[in-house]
C-alpha cells in the first residue's frame, strides 16, 4: 500500500468519525470568542477563519466575539496613555474609551471579517451597539480580589455591565446565512457607550442564543492547575470541579473571567463551552469534532452526567 493510500484512508476515515458530530451540529448555534492573542497573529487568524469557514459550510450557525485587549493596549501606549488592568480587566477612563472603539469597532473588526472573507465567509461586522444587541449600564465601584488574595475597590470607569440582549438582529443574520462578528461595546437607553468585557459579551450572546457551544480561543492550552505546567491542563469540569482553583488562586489574570464565563453559560442553558488555544493547528475543529478535543471543556452538572453516562438519581 503507498504512502497516499493510506493517507486517503485515514483521511476517509476521519470524514466517517466526524459524520455523526456534523448530525448533531447541523443548524445549531456555536458562538466562538477571538482573544487578542489569536488576532495578533496573522498566521492563527487565518487558520481560524479558514477553520470557521469549514464549519459555516457544515450547515452550523456561528456567531463570533471579539475583544483585543493586547491592541488596545499597544495603541493607548503609542497615545502616551499607561492602561489600568486589574484582576484581567480594563479600567476604562474617557482615553481608554476612544482606544476601544478604534480598535474594537475600528481596525480589528475589519481585520478579522477581512480573514473571513479570504474563505468565502459571508461575515457581518457589529457592535453591541448596533439595533439594540445589548444594552448595558455603567459599572458601579466594586470590590475586586486580586490574585494575591488583597481586596480593593475600583472605579472601572466606561465599563460596562450588561442588562439585556436583543438578539434578533443576529437571529436574522443567522437565518440568512450571514455570520455575525460583534465587538464587544454596548450601548445605553442615553445614548452611552461601554467597553463591555469580551468573554462577558461571548457569554450573553451564547445564553440568549441558546447556543449549543460556547468556544473560547485564547492563547493559553486551557485551564491548568499549575500555569507553569502545561501538562497540568484540566480536559472537563463541571463548576464544582473549578471551585478550589478559584478558591486557590490558580485561575489568575485573564483566564478567571473565561472560566467564570463558562460556568455561567454551562449553567444558563448553553451545553458545554469550552476554552482553547487558538493558535493550535486545527484546534478548533479538533475540539468540535473530536471525542478527546485539545483544551478544557466546561459543563454543568446535569450535562456532565449526560456525558459520563450517570444517573443524578443515584
Amino acid at each position: 500500500m503507498t504512502t497516499m493510500t493510506i493517507d486517503t484512508s485515514k483521511g476517509i476515515a476521519g470524514l466517517k468519525g466526524a459524520l455523526r458530530y456534523v448530525r448533531a451540529y447541523r443548524d445549531q448555534v456555536f458562538v466562538v470568542k477571538l482573544g487578542g492573542d489569536v488576532l495578533a497573529d496573522p498566521v492563527a487568524l487565518d487558520a481560524v477563519a479558514a477553520q470557521i469557514a469549514l464549519l459555516s459550510s457544515l450547515g452550523i450557525r456561528l456567531v463570533i466575539v471579539h475583544g483585543g485587549g493586547p491592541q488596545a493596549t499597544a495603541l493607548s501606549k503609542r497615545l502616551g496613555q499607561e492602561p489600568n488592568i486589574v484582576a484581567g480587566r480594563r479600567v476604562t477612563d474617557d482615553a481608554a474609551l476612544e482606544v476601544a472603539k478604534m480598535v474594537y469597532a475600528g481596525a480589528l473588526n475589519v481585520d478579522l471579517l477581512s480573514a473571513l472573507r479570504r474563505h468565502q465567509v459571508q461575515a457581518v461586522g457589529l457592535s453591541g451597539v448596533d439595533a439594540d444587541l445589548i444594552t448595558a449600564h455603567r459599572r458601579p465601584p466594586v470590590q475586586v480580589v486580586h490574585d494575591g488574595g488583597q481586596t480593593t475597590t475600583v472605579d472601572f470607569g466606561h465599563v460596562g455591565d450588561i442588562d439585556r440582549v436583543d438578539p434578533r438582529v443576529l437571529t436574522t443574520l443567522l437565518e440568512s446565512r450571514f455570520v455575525p462578528v460583534v465587538a464587544s461595546l454596548a450601548g445605553d437607553l442615553e445614548g452611552r457607550v461601554y467597553n463591555v468585557n469580551a468573554d462577558t459579551v461571548a457569554e450573553a450572546l451564547a445564553v440568549a442564543l441558546r447556543a449549543m457551544k460556547l468556544v473560547f480561543l485564547t492563547g493559553a492550552p486551557g485551564v491548568l492547575r499549575d500555569v507553569k505546567d502545561p501538562s497540568s491542563l484540566v480536559t472537563f469540569a463541571d463548576p464544582d470541579d473549578l471551585a478550589g482553583l478559584m478558591a486557590s488562586g490558580a485561575l489568575s489574570g485573564g483566564m478567571r473571567p473565561k472560566v467564570e464565563a463558562c460556568i455561567r453559560a454551562a449553567t444558563s442553558g448553553v451545553e458545554r463551552t469550552h476554552i482553547i488555544d487558538g493558535r493550535a493547528p486545527d484546534a478548533l475543529l479538533l475540539e468540535v469534532f473530536t471525542g478527546s478535543g485539545c483544551g478544557t471543556m466546561i459543563v454543568g452538572r446535569k450535562e456532565k452526567a449526560t456525558y459520563l453516562g450517570v444517573d443524578l438519581a443515584t
